[in-house]
């Protein structure tokens, strides 16, 4: 991995991050694709309308289901999905932590039932990076202990003694098979953990980023706690962490969450959010959000957004819209996640360029302005 600074208007940056695959401009979002597919979308989707650069997929999701060694023999995930730019790969931790019915952390690992059928399985340092090695991602996300919040000082010092010990463990294995030649092109980042106690979240990204990584995420919020707070830990915790390596906040957020947290020093992103609301009939706007089952809708011949040049928007009106989702018309679900991920991407392009003209303050202002 290549990463350069191109420009910062005091926290904000404007990044590049050359991968083996693309070349990723930050701030960048990254849109889901879980199952190693965009819900909804295929590759030409991806490509040639959102010009995504990077993709996210799931550990946990693609070692359950097709199995990652499955993966490896139809190409990777670049092969099998015919994807050819950059992916992301979770840890699977916070699939395992979340969608099991057993889950345990333990002191090597967690284990945890599947999902699809209850079967038992262990996740550890180890093999969470093997899974990725099968799968061919360019950056692998290590194995950390996620604590929902609130949670006690007790159970929160656990987890950033847990995420310590199994950094070392990763970052040692890694590198160690790159040597023999595993993994020789795929980055390694690691997760600051502390919920929103400031004192935790020093120690993590200290004793973390003191450590041979390529990049650094921020996990651990978005998990119950207020906004205020998610805000606030992000803005003490960059401190800590290095200027010349990219910084990733996990699983965040709305629109107003990536300008806040963008203006904190982030430069990448990820969330469900897009996708999983336009499913549901919520489309993010300059304006602010529309929920497009609404009534009101069923005679309007505005598109979706005047201001968007998402073929969505330079094709349809909101009464068809409408249409398509009360119909439950399968069409509805791509162009509807279409115009949401559009928005999401245009949005961090917009921001790049207020970086780049240093009038990144004048820019939250008009996006702020624009949704009162």
């Amino acid at each position: 991995m290549e990463f350069r600074i191109d420009a910062t208007c005091k926290n904000a940056r404007a990044c590049t991050i050359q991968t083996a695959h693309s070349t990723i401009k930050t701030p960048v979002f990254m849109p889901v694709g879980t199952v190693g597919s965009v819900k909804s979308l295929d590759v030409r989707d991806l490509l040639d309308t959102l010009q995504a650069e990077i993709i996210l997929a799931n550990t946990y999701h693609m070692y359950l289901r097709p199995g990652d060694k499955t993966v490896a023999k139809m190409g990777k995930l670049h092969g099998f999905t015919k994807y050819p730019k950059s992916f992301l790969t979770d840890s699977g931790g916070f699939q395992a932590f979340s969608l099991s019915d057993m889950s345990k952390p333990k002191t090597d690992g967690i284990e945890f039932r599947s999902h699809i059928d209850g079967s038992k399985h262990f996740f550890t340092p180890k093999k969470v990076l093997d899974i990725q090695y099968n799968l061919g991602s360019d950056i692998m996300m290590i194995l950390d202990d996620l604590v929902a919040l609130p949670a006690t000082k007790e159970r929160i010092a656990l987890s950033i003694e847990r995420t310590t010990a199994w950094a070392k463990e990763s970052i040692e294995y890694h590198r160690a098979n790159q040597q023999k030649g595993i993994g020789v092109d795929q980055n390694i980042f690691a997760i600051i953990q502390g919920g929103i106690d400031k004192e935790f979240r020093k120690k993590s990204a200290e004793e973390l980023c003191a450590l041979d990584y390529d990049g650094f995420a921020i996990g651990g919020l978005s998990v119950g706690e207020l906004n205020n707070e998610m805000y606030d830990t992000v803005e003490y915790t960059t401190q800590f962490m290095p200027k010349d390596k990219p910084r990733y906040l996990m699983g965040v957020g709305t629109p107003e969450d990536l300008i806040e947290n963008i203006e904190r020093g982030i430069d990448m992103f990820d969330c469900v959010m897009p996708t999983r609301n336009a499913r549901n009939g919520t489309l993010f706007t300059s304006f602010g959000k529309l929920n497009i089952k609404g009534a009101k809708y069923k005679e309007d011949e505005n598109p979706i957004d005047s201001a968007c040049n998402c073929p969505t928007c330079k094709t349809y009106s909101r009464a068809y819209i409408n249409h398509l989702f009360r119909a439950r018309e399968i069409s509805y679900f791509r162009l509807a996640t279409i115009h949401n991920l559009f928005y999401y991407l245009n949005l961090m392009k917009e921001a790049r360029a207020a970086i780049e003209a240093n009038r990144f303050e004048e820019f939250k202002k008009e996006f702020y302005a624009k949704r009162s």
